[in-house]
């Protein structure tokens, strides 16, 4: 899969804001008309591929193209290392008594 295939862009997305309004808008008229149900298969048509559009905004908005992937592990990857490097002491009150100089 390329990487405008697992992205998507601004183009595309305008592309289904304008499918919503089309669909709000084909809902408003034959609601006007008193027609919603007459038009109900051809409603369910619409509702779906815009259903499916959806979800494909939904995935690919939030996919890490491998670039994005790659720089997260690579932070994840220093912050394990740096928190294992932090060995923590209990302090205790004679510690200070006697320091060793």
């Amino acid at each position: 899969m390329s990487e405008s295939e697992e992205t998507y862009d601004d183009k595309r997305a305008r592309k289904l804001e304008a499918l919503l309004r089309e669909l709000a808008a084909r809902i408003g008229e034959l609601d006007a008309r008193g027609e919603l149900l007459r038009y109900a298969g051809e409603l369910t048509k619409r509702i779906g591929d815009i259903r499916s559009e959806l979800f494909h905004y939904e995935v690919r908005a939030t996919y890490d193209t491998p670039d994005i992937a790659e720089n997260r592990r690579i932070v994840d990857d220093a912050q394990k290392r740096s928190e294992s490097q932090w060995q923590t002491k209990e302090w205790t009150a004679d510690e200070d008594d006697d320091p060793a100089w």
